[in-house]
């Protein structure tokens, strides 16, 4: 038995992901591979082969790889499937963008955004917006996996003696997709996901204005990454990317502060798992002082700023 990891990169460094994934395929049983498709990712291959538990990583090295196109990345892992008892993604868009496809072409069924490894074979996920848990088993000659990241810890970067590295030649695709271009948020705080430290704001908030106002000066005190619930999001207080929750990014940071924030079903979902849990919401009824380990009943247009002043 032998598990496939697809890394996740920007063809200069290993995603944190796939750390985390990788601590998700040791516990399936069996030697730990990864496959990095890039282009010009050499140096990614080379710290993949020395994350704790890889045993072998695979690199194909092609300028059609070079974005991480659907397309083109499951053709590639299909060309190397054979063999394989689990195929692991990371549950981020590119993951979910990749693994159904790879599923329906060895035509199996995918376990999406498993929080749990009971055996090799079962697995817990969560369902109805985290509020139950399913326990599911795959009979599947192959199993395609898609990893709740913020479920597993990261296994060690850089904690063994390197890995065997093969390279694999890459695979011609015969479909009309082209990479077109790409427009990248440039921002200098910690990626949401990533973060130790979020700091997040609500409807409440009023506007964009009031927003940055409001939440940023306490970002930067904490060295904290920006969040929005879908409300904030959905009113244009903040961009598309800072949304947390079900429909948004799922995190899982040591410190997370809720500002303004109710605490919708979908919002809960995607950061109840956070180590601790600050809320601040002049409503005694929101919903969010249920996941909140301190709570602070008060106006948030008061409380921020005095909160930025004591820091």
């Amino acid at each position: 038995m032998t598990v496939l990891i697809i890394a996740e990169h920007d063809n200069a460094s290993l995603k944190p992901a796939t750390l985390n994934t990788v601590t998700a395929a040791a516990l399936c049983g069996g030697e730990v591979h990864v496959l990095v498709a890039g282009h010009n990712a050499a140096g990614v291959a080379s710290a993949a082969a020395q994350v704790t538990g890889v045993a072998k990583v695979l690199h194909v090295d092609a300028d059609m790889l070079a974005h991480g196109v659907a397309e083109y990345m499951a053709a590639q892992v299909l060309a190397v499937a054979a063999g394989y008892s689990h195929i692991l993604f990371a549950a981020t868009a590119s993951g979910k963008n990749i693994a159904p496809r790879v599923a329906a072409w060895l035509d199996v069924a995918q376990v999406s955004d498993i929080t749990r490894v009971i055996s090799a074979d079962t697995f817990e996920r969560p369902i109805y917006a985290g509020n139950a848990i399913a326990t599911v088993q795959s009979t599947d000659a192959v199993k395609v996996i898609t990893v709740r990241t913020t479920a597993f810890d990261p296994a060690a970067l850089f904690g063994q003696a390197p890995a065997a590295i093969d390279t694999v030649a890459a695979v011609a695709v015969p479909v009309a997709a082209t990479f077109v271009g790409s427009e990248i948020a440039k921002n200098d705080r910690p990626e949401l996901t990533a973060a130790k430290v979020i700091v997040s704001g609500g409807r409440a908030l009023g506007s964009q204005e009031k927003f940055n106002e409001v939440m940023t000066p306490l970002a930067d005190k904490l060295g904290a990454a920006l969040g929005a619930s879908r409300a904030a999001v959905d009113a244009g207080y903040a961009p598309n990317d800072w949304q947390v929750g079900q429909t948004g990014k799922i995190v899982a940071p040591q410190l997370y502060v809720a500002c303004g924030i109710s605490g919708a079903i979908q919002h809960l979902a995607g950061m109840k798992d956070s180590k601790v849990i600050v809320a601040i919401n002049k409503d005694p009824e929101a919903p969010i002082f249920s996941v909140a380990d301190y709570g602070l009943e008060a106006d948030l247009f008061a409380a921020v700023p005095e909160l930025v002043a004591a820091l």
